[in-house]
């Protein structure tokens, strides 16, 4: 039986297409998964314009951001029903003997591979799962909404885990992207007083922060960094897809402060880090999540505590995925959600 799936086949910028892909064969550990919903995420969008900064196994079918139902299950599978509501972690092959995985942070594992660039994704009809990487979907979520568990599970631990932010604390974040965005509600969640910035193409963004309680800002945030006592934000993350924020991060934060970069820049710094030194500054990376953040978020969003309908910009059919590539690259969405059945 055969599918269409929106396949990045090459390191070429543009190369990304509609195919015919064979319907997937599980293994003894896997479900396969009718795919409700799917995220577009920035890196899809990198991937097709090529200026990614990862490994990518072409010819590999897009999507990691999905939940569905299960349709099938492996025979060492238990736990789990044909019919179940469930979302999917990312890291799609781990190795069980890493020291990473021991600790249960597989997603730090150097040998993970992801869906969508490491192995199929799931912007597709049926996608291969380990039962692992399973979390069930509560009844009142509708798919749309529980398919962004991946982004706001990144902005949890960037946020929560990497951040430790407290009530109280001001922070902004640079890059109001879905991430970025993501990460400020988080912060509000925390107790913070936040501010996004981004650019002049961006308002429309920095409208969506607003229904989070952020302050959006258009350029330079030096005037709110230091309105309270003239030294700087307590922490800053940096969401942008630029290396340069870096060291405006560096400009905004207070001596002793933290920035965690979670946003990817493939491009040189050029630039001194002594403000680091001189600051005594915390500089902190955030890659992924694992399997107690993913708990957490999908509580969050089930409770609604954490809405993310204010980001959601549309809907589009599969055969549509450039539609809603081209609406999200162009920036007139923050985030993109295809629909392939």
């Amino acid at each position: 039986m055969k599918s269409i799936g929106v396949v990045n086949f090459s390191s070429k910028p543009g190369s990304v297409e509609i195919r015919e892909i064979e319907k997937p064969t599980i293994g003894e550990d896997d479900v396969l998964l009718e795919v409700a919903n799917v995220g577009v995420c920035g890196s899809d969008l990198h991937q097709w314009t090529a200026d990614h900064s990862w490994h990518v196994n072409y010819p590999v079918v897009l999507g990691h951001e999905f939940g569905g139902h299960i349709v099938a299950l492996g025979s060492r599978v238990s736990g789990w029903m044909e019919g179940d509501r469930v979302v999917s972690e990312t890291a799609a092959v781990i190795d069980p003997n890493s020291p990473l995985t021991r600790q249960g942070l597989y997603n730090l594992d150097p040998t993970r591979k992801g869906f969508g660039y490491g192995v199929n994704g799931a912007m597709t009809r049926f996608v291969k799962v380990p039962a692992r990487c399973l979390h069930t979907v509560p009844e009142n979520l509708p798919f749309e909404q529980a398919c962004l568990t991946e982004p706001c599970s990144v902005a949890y631990s960037a946020v929560v885990m990497n951040s430790k932010i407290k009530p109280g604390d001001r922070v902004i974040v640079l890059g109001p992207g879905t991430i970025g965005i993501l990460c400020a509600a988080m912060a509000r969640l925390c107790g913070a007083e936040v501010a996004i910035v981004g650019l002049e193409g961006d308002r429309e963004r920095l409208n969506i922060a607003k229904q989070y309680g952020c302050e959006g800002i258009v350029g330079d945030a030096s005037a709110w960094a230091n309105k309270q006592d003239g030294l700087g934000a307590d922490c800053i993350i940096d969401a942008a897809g630029a290396s340069a924020t870096l060291k405006i991060a560096l400009q905004l934060v207070r001596p002793n402060g933290h920035i965690t970069k979670v946003g990817w820049g493939p491009q040189p710094l050029n630039f001194s880090l002594d403000p680091l030194v001189q600051k005594n500054v915390t500089l902190q990376g955030s890659f992924s999540h694992n399997y107690p953040i993913w708990e957490k978020v999908l509580s969050l969003l089930a409770s609604g505590a954490l809405d993310v309908k204010p980001i959601i910009g549309g809907v589009w059919e599969l055969k549509d995925w450039h539609e809603a590539f081209d609406q999200m690259h162009s920036g007139k969405v923050v985030k993109s959600v295809l629909k392939p059945n």
